[in-house]
């Protein structure tokens, strides 16, 4: 863990700010969910809440299933990190934190297929081919990115796959 020198007080509420510079740098917004965790020696951290990072296993299974059948790298994201891949180089990119034009990209709220290059993190030297957002009431929490392959462009029926991947937000919907 690393001190940042900044110290905050607990207002008559409970409050506490955690200044702007951390939160532009953690990406972290107003309405952004919290959970909060206490060590054993009375250290108390706060960590980005991800309701799709709950179901990693699922997303794995999902990933992995498109992937075998449109035969390209699957990707699904929350709103930080990679969070189950599929395909070649899953393991390079597993927990990578991704790139802000994909940010931008699921901002948008409907699913795109690319037609310039755009990559899912720093390290990736594929770009995405699909971008199909996970909506769960109202709310982007990650997408479904399949990256491009031999082909640049997917055929209409994986496109479809691609976009039907996104039923993850059924399995978080209350």
């Amino acid at each position: 863990m690393k001190a940042t020198g900044i110290v905050r007080r607990i207002d008559d509420l409970g409050r506490v700010v955690i200044p702007k510079e951390i939160r532009r740098t953690q990406r972290i917004r107003e309405g952004d969910p919290l959970e909060i965790f206490i060590s054993a020696d009375g250290e108390v951290i706060f960590k980005k809440y991800s309701p799709i990072g709950e179901l990693s296993t699922i997303a794995a299974q999902c990933a992995d299933v498109l992937s075998k059948n449109i035969g390209m790298t699957v990707l699904i994201c929350d709103r930080e990190q990679i969070i189950a891949t599929a395909g070649s180089g899953k393991k390079d990119l597993l927990d990578k934190r991704i790139s802000m034009p994909l940010v931008s990209l699921l901002e948008q709220r409907k699913s795109c297929i690319l037609q310039q290059q755009q990559y899912p993190c720093e390290d990736c030297n594929k770009p995405i081919a699909v971008v199909a957002p996970i909506v769960v009431q109202g709310d982007v929490i990650g997408g479904t990115i399949v990256l491009q392959g031999e082909t640049e462009i997917l055929p209409a029926v994986e496109q479809q796959a691609v976009l039907t991947a996104a039923f993850l937000a059924k399995q978080i919907e209350p």
